[in-house]
């Protein structure tokens, strides 16, 4: 006997058609809710980096405000990026880089929120991707083996799903 469980679950996706091509999923009878959701990712680098950075010691100069511009601008542009992602009217996008000795390296957090009939985590996951890209492209004359990490959702609210937030605590 066959084991149908895997073809079941893939029928039910809704990025699927009937004949399991990808296709975008028709979000128009939605009602808009408020949506939100919190990304994060770590970039962790030699502590003599970690200093240079912080000191604002490095040949391409800010390398923080850079790297919160592109992770803003790039959760603007996620439809652009990702196949079958929506368009969104996005409300807020913020982009925190926070500096670890711990680690050592930064971390980085996005929230994005819209009023929108589908969700923005893709929004939030591209844009602490795009920060840390490029935090390590600023900073890689200084140090190449600068490592990006744990690039995850923390929670998302709104929407017919519900709620989540992740178990990961890294």
């Amino acid at each position: 006997m066959q084991d149908n469980s895997s073809k079941n679950f893939v029928t039910e996706l809704t990025h699927l058609d009937a004949q399991g091509q990808a296709q975008m999923v028709d979000v128009s009878g939605k009602t808009p809710t408020v949506r939100q959701a919190v990304a994060a990712a770590r970039v962790r680098m030699l502590p003599e980096t970690l200093a240079a950075i912080e000191a604002g010691n490095t040949p391409k100069k800010d390398v923080l405000a850079t790297a919160r511009i592109a992770g803003i601008m790039a959760a603007k542009q996620t439809s652009n990026l990702i196949p079958l992602c929506h368009p969104l009217p996005l409300q807020k996008v913020t982009v925190e880089i926070t500096p670890d000795p711990q680690l050592p390296g930064y971390h980085i957090q996005a929230t994005v929120k819209t009023k929108a009939e589908t969700g923005v985590e893709m929004e939030a996951l591209t844009a602490v991707s795009v920060a840390a890209l490029t935090l390590y492209d600023m900073a890689k004359a200084l140090e190449k083996s600068i490592q990006i990490e744990a690039i995850h959702l923390i929670s998302k609210t709104g929407g017919k799903s519900g709620d989540y937030s992740s178990v990961i605590t890294a």
